[in-house]
């Protein structure tokens, strides 16, 4: 397998911790889109959005994108990454997207935890549970049109890898 795999989902789903793991595993590189964006710029996401707006931050996201896309790699995107169509459209046509999928309730008490507000700045200003639930709602279908597989990471992480490989023919 010679391919990019980006992994799709809500702030708190697991990108980074199952990318990480997915990536050891096939011996992959990974890159966490917003981490990458915090090295590169020496900013974190609240500060990219305090000076440059949501648009400006969302553009710089957009090349982080493109950027990072490289052969056996698993990108562990932003949660917002799906927003922009040509985002869904490049991640379709130049890698196997997987969407992590949970219910509301689980990443909102996963949010909760470890807010990590420098690097997840609120979205609504509304409490973590209602956020979540809002976001996610109007995410939903985006996260579903950007991906080819889903998994619920619902569950233990081995048996969410355990299921990555298989969708992936590993």
């Amino acid at each position: 397998m010679n391919k990019t795999i980006f992994l799709v989902g809500a702030r708190a789903a697991g990108k980074t911790t199952m990318g990480k793991m997915l990536a050891n595993k096939l011996s992959f590189s990974f890159i966490d889109t917003d981490s990458h964006l915090l090295e590169t710029t020496q900013k974190t996401v609240a500060e990219i959005v305090e000076k440059e707006g949501w648009e400006g931050f969302r553009a710089r996201e957009s090349q982080v994108l493109v950027d990072t896309t490289k052969p056996n790699r698993v990108i562990a995107t932003g949660g917002g990454m799906v927003l922009a169509e040509h985002n869904r459209d490049f991640m379709k046509q130049n890698g196997t997207v997987i969407f992590l999928s949970a219910p509301a309730a689980t990443l909102a008490a996963r949010l909760m935890k470890d807010p990590n507000v420098a690097q997840r700045p609120s979205l609504t200003g509304l409490s973590i549970a209602d956020e979540i639930e809002k976001v996610l709602a109007e995410r939903l279908p985006l996260y579903h049109d950007a991906s080819h597989h889903m998994v619920n990471v619902d569950q233990d992480e081995s048996l969410i890898l355990a299921k990555m490989l298989e969708m992936l023919g590993s």
